[in-house]
C-alpha cells in the first residue's frame, strides 16, 4: 500500500481506517488503538506455524494480542514453552509450560488463561528464546514495523536483550493483513525489525533487514514510562546505583 504520510500516528490511523472501510476488521473492534485483528488471520497464523523456525523452536515469545492467539495455542499444542508479556509489561512476563497445564491449550492461550495457568517469571529466570512473534499495525517488506504506539514490543525486546535471552539473530515474525504492508515506514533507533511477515495470501522472508537495538536505549525513555513498568524501574535503579561506584 502506498501513501505519502511521514508520521507514525498518521500511518496507524490510515491502516485502522482502511481495515474498517474495507470490512476487514474482526473482533475486538474498532481496531483503532489496537494491534488489529483481521479477516484471514487464521491463514496468516498457519504460515508462521508451518515455518521451520517455529517447528524447531523450544521456547517462543508471542505477543498477547488477538491476531496472535492461534499462534500461542499452536506453540502449546506443539509442546513448546510459551512466553507471554503481560499487557504494557506491568506484571512482567508469563511462562506457560504445556506439560504442566491443567486446562485446554485454547484456554491457556488467552490473556485471562495465561494469567490463571501461567507463572510470572522475572526476565533473569526466563529460558533463552528461539523465536519471537509480535503484532504489528503496519510493516514493510524490508522488515520495518510499527505497533499501536506504546513501544512495548521494543521494550520487551530491549529487556530480554539486556538479560541475554535474545540476540540480534533471534528471528522475529509478524502476521498482518495484506493491506497492512506499506511501501515505507519511519524508523527510530529503538525500533525492532522483523524477519518474516505472514499475511492471508503471502509469506515474506525479509532480506538484509536493518539491525535491532542492542538493549534498552534509556536516553529515549521518559521517566513516566520507566515508572509505569516495575522491571524498568528495577533495571534503572541498578544502573544509577552502579554509577555511584
Amino acid at each position: 500500500m502506498k501513501f505519502d504520510f511521514k508520521d507514525k500516528n498518521q500511518i496507524r490511523k490510515y491502516i485502522w481506517d482502511k481495515l474498517v472501510e474495507l470490512g476487514l476488521a474482526k473482533f475486538p473492534t474498532p481496531p483503532h488503538g489496537r494491534i488489529p485483528n483481521f479477516i484471514g488471520v487464521e491463514d496468516s497464523a498457519i504460515k508462521i506455524i508451518n515455518l521451520s523456525i517455529f517447528r524447531n523452536a523450544k521456547v517462543i515469545k508471542v505477543s498477547p494480542d488477538s491476531p496472535q492467539r492461534l499462534i500461542r495455542e499452536a506453540a502449546l499444542r506443539h509442546n513448546k514453552i510459551l512466553i507471554m508479556p503481560t499487557p504494557r509489561i506491568r506484571e512482567g512476563f508469563l511462562l506457560l509450560n504445556p506439560r504442566r497445564l491443567s486446562c485446554s491449550y485454547s484456554a491457556a492461550s488467552t490473556i485471562r488463561g495465561a494469567f490463571k495457568y501461567g507463572s510470572k517469571v522475572h526476565p533473569e529466570e526466563l529460558p533463552e528464546l528461539d523465536l519471537i512473534v509480535t503484532g504489528s499495525v503496519a510493516v514493510t517488506e524490508s522488515g520495518r514495523r510499527i505497533g499501536k504506539g506504546g513501544g512495548y514490543s521494543e521494550l520487551e525486546y530491549g529487556i530480554l536483550r539486556e538479560y541475554n535471552k535474545v540476540s540480534e539473530n533471534t528471528p522475529i515474525a509478524t502476521n498482518v493483513h495484506d493491506i497492512q504492508i506499506v511501501n515505507w515506514l519511519p524508523k527510530d533507533p529503538y525500533d525492532i525489525t522483523v524477519d518474516y511477515i505472514a499475511t492471508p495470501t503471502r509469506l515474506i522472508k525479509v532480506v538484509n533487514r536493518e539491525k535491532r537495538p542492542p538493549g534498552i536505549l534509556w536516553e529515549y525513555l521518559k521517566t513516566e514510562k520507566i515508572n509505569e513498568i516495575p522491571i524498568l524501574m528495577e533495571m534503572y535503579s541498578r544502573i544509577k546505583q552502579n554509577a555511584k561506584f
